[in-house]
């Protein structure tokens, strides 16, 4: 019998009774966390684990960018909700040619901008205070 690994507990649960505002945010910060070890994989000497490391790491990014898009409420979330998903299309495109190329100027542009959109959901979650789990905001909207 295999015990179970406390982490993935702890991710299982977190991700069970956290807020919608608080899952975006969680997506936010895995898409960073994935785009750095991409990164990381740029200064490795082995060219198996060079692009295992790379093209694993994107495709992670991918899915989570692609996550965020798939859960924009367009109708709810008006004209914001509209140029998020024209981001994370765009977000998609420049790690797709990154990842092809093998050229971490996309991974790293991409990083920037999802670190500041993670900045700015952090923020207003913070100054929703306690309420971010009982009112779903105007910008909580385009997300969810």
């Amino acid at each position: 019998m295999n015990p179970k690994n406390p982490w993935q507990s702890y991710r299982q649960v977190a991700t069970r009774t956290a807020s919608p505002g608080q899952l975006v945010l969680m997506l936010y910060e895995g898409a960073i966390r994935f785009l750095e070890r991409a990164e990381a994989g740029f200064r490795l000497e082995d060219p198996v684990e060079f692009n295992t490391t790379i093209n694993d790491n994107i495709l992670r990014a991918q899915d989570i960018v692609r996550e965020l898009d798939f859960s924009l409420n367009v109708e709810a979330g008006g004209e914001l909700a509209a140029q998020l998903r024209r981001l994370y299309d765009y977000f998609d495109r420049t790690l797709l040619q990154a990842n092809l190329s093998k050229n971490p100027a996309g991974i790293i542009e991409v990083n920037k901008r999802i670190t500041v959109l993670r900045d700015a959901w952090a923020t207003m979650l913070d100054q929703q205070g306690d309420s971010a789990t009982t009112q779903t905001p105007t910008a909580e909207l385009a997300a969810a």
